[in-house]
């Protein structure tokens, strides 16, 4: 008798430890999946034979990876590192927030299906996606293609939905290469999120009349029909909501809002013609006026969600907090209204909406950088947590652990090791000397080709892509021009004369030690990757910094350089001094972000 007691008392604790059970999501944002080892369905193009593999390939250029805020190849290897750490950790459940794909072609479409249904098959992963400004481009198919594609001996190839669309004198035309709107999206990846799962415990859309308690599966599977997910963005212009909210395990509500706002160009055109619809890289700003019912579905949502006990973590594609810690004012003062994509910055109406709409935590891509944005607005806290693409600098995802309805965990996992991240090199040789040949003037560095590990090269795609674009697209060319030669201490020379250093004690040969070239790339550092960029940029560096934002921060005359560099070190300032962006805590009870 005592041991049947015994053993019912250990069978009770069993079951209350495992529905007590951390629930675990990882997002994994812009993977913008390019299937390297894919087919198209009405050609036999393959790609071209990598002599390192044997193996077709079809990559883009390393001069268009180079000249992208994303590469667009070995993210297809950091993908799948990052699904076998996950798989490893025993994580059940994957949130996708947007940019899944690159321009959602079919034949990518196809590839990302083809691995998702293998990591669900083999290890029992749910995968949840919402849609980006890349998937889809338009909320209806258009042609497409691009010119940079790697043809034979390392010239471009252009690969086209049809013919007269491309620049490329050697090209290829295939149907799957044109940009998918959302009913091919809907149709191809139904099963990851867009549709309900048998398993979901509850699943529903803004459109849904259904309450949680008279919820069915087939109630679900007809709201999911693309028929049924329709809205006028302007008067006689419907387009699809793919938004969804869904139950994968009991007390978890996760809600996936396509944040595309894609309004008409032309009111007097046709609500068919998919070019006449602007792109949706502006994000929840357009959402504010052309897309008000998801703030109401929201506020639905989570008013159901409290009189249900249910925890609901949103996510979308794009940010609903100014992702720049609090340096937006002092940019656009240095650089313009319109440069460091400020054009994406969220309006503060924005957080306000959401937050007063009773959402508390919520995550979101687009930017591919790494932050954390706080807003406490009436008593009602909002946090965005900004998850970085593996196709950028710092490659990395984010692990989110409930561990009670109250006290939430997120940690970042950076991707410093893919294996085959170096597979495609022979090709950008064969580029590099065709380049040369051609007598191109402005070329990529080769020295990115001598990467060791994922996380190096990822760090020289940034420092080319600040070099060849942003540099020459963000800041004032007299600038650059004036200060090309610059070390650090040309610029405390600037701000202190030789016996003020020497009265601070400032040792001015230790800033002979950089440059200001690695001022602007360390900056772009702190943007991309927040606290994280600290392990690679050298301390004494950071100090020196520190020195300098103090010093300029009170010089008070008008010489324009100077003032110049005072903006330049109030930027870095707080661009590498915001909210925990790593390993950190937030707690709903309390309102208040622990760093862990």
């Amino acid at each position: 008798m005592h041991k049947g007691i015994f053993s019912f008392l250990i069978f009770t604790f069993s079951l209350f430890s495992a529905q007590k059970k951390p629930v675990q999501i990882a997002f994994l944002s812009d993977v913008h999946f390019q299937d390297l080892y894919g087919s198209f369905s009405d050609h036999d193009f393959k790609g071209i034979i990598n002599p390192k593999t044997g193996k077709p390939t079809i990559l883009r250029t390393m001069d268009a990876q180079l000249h992208s805020t994303r590469i667009f190849n070995e993210n297809y290897f950091a993908f799948l590192k990052a699904l076998d750490d996950i798989a490893q950790k025993g994580i059940k459940i994957v949130a996708m927030p947007g940019d899944f794909s690159d321009d959602g072609q079919a034949y990518n479409l196809r590839g990302l299906h083809q691995i998702l249904s293998k990591y669900h098959q083999q290890y029992g992963i749910e995968f949840y996606m919402t849609t980006g400004n890349h998937d889809p481009v338009g909320p209806f198919r258009k042609e497409g293609g691009k010119d940079d594609f790697m043809g034979q001996n390392g010239y471009p190839l252009g690969i086209y939905s049809k013919e007269n669309i491309g620049k490329a004198n050697h090209k290829i035309i295939t149907k799957d290469i044109a940009e998918s709107g959302y009913l091919e999206i809907l149709n191809e990846l139904k099963d990851f999120g867009f549709y309900p799962k048998k398993k979901d415990l509850f699943w529903g859309t803004p459109f849904t009349q259904y309450s949680p308690k008279d919820y069915s599966y087939e109630k679900a599977l007809q709201d999911a029909d693309y028929t049924q997910r329709i809205y006028d963005v302007a008067e006689g212009f419907p387009v699809p909501d793919l938004s969804y909210v869904a139950e994968p395990v009991k007390g978890i509500w996760l809600m996936a809002i396509d944040g595309n706002t894609y309004i008409p160009r032309n009111l007097n055109g046709s609500s068919k013609d998919p070019e006449n619809y602007k792109g949706a890289s502006v994000g929840y700003n357009n959402v504010l006026t052309h897309k008000k019912h998801l703030i109401d579905w929201v506020k639905r949502t989570m008013a159901e969600a409290k009189n249900n006990g249910k925890t609901v973590i949103a996510f979308t594609h794009y940010p609903m907090i100014d992702f720049n810690d609090g340096a937006t004012a002092e940019l656009k003062s240095l650089l313009g209204e319109k440069k460091w994509q400020m054009e994406r910055v969220p309006e503060e109406e924005v957080a306000k909406a959401f937050a007063e709409a009773g959402l508390q935590v919520h995550f979101a891509g687009h930017m591919h950088i790494n932050d954390t944005g706080i807003r406490n607005i009436n008593g009602r806290m909002l946090v965005n947590v900004q998850v970085p693409s593996l196709a950028a600098y710092i490659p990395a995802y984010k692990i989110l652990t409930i561990h009670t309805p109250e006290k939430i965990e997120v940690q970042t996992e950076v991707l410093n090791d893919v294996p085959h991240f170096n597979e495609l090199f022979p090709l950008y040789e064969a580029e590099y000397n065709a380049l040369q040949n051609s007598g191109n003037t402005t070329i990529w560095n080769r020295d990115i080709l001598k990467s060791k590990s994922y996380h190096d090269f990822m760090l020289f795609h940034l420092k080319e892509l600040v070099r060849l674009r942003l540099i020459p697209e963000d800041w004032p060319e007299d600038f650059i021009e004036k200060t090309k030669n610059f070390t650090g201490e040309n610029i405390l020379f600037l701000i202190q004369n030789k016996e003020q250093i020497k009265k601070k004690r400032i040792k001015p040969e230790l800033f002979k030690e950089w440059t200001m070239e690695d001022l602007l790339l360390d900056l772009y550092k702190f943007q991309s990757a927040d606290e994280l960029a600290r392990k690679d940029i050298p301390y004494e560096r950071l100090k020196q910094y520190k020195i300098l934002e103090e010093l300029f921060s009170a010089y008070q005359g008008q010489n324009p350089l100077t003032v110049t560099f005072r903006k330049v070190f109030k930027i870095l300032s707080l661009l590498s001094g915001g909210d925990p962006a790593d390993h950190y805590e937030i707690n709903l009870k309390n309102n208040t972000l622990m760093r862990l």
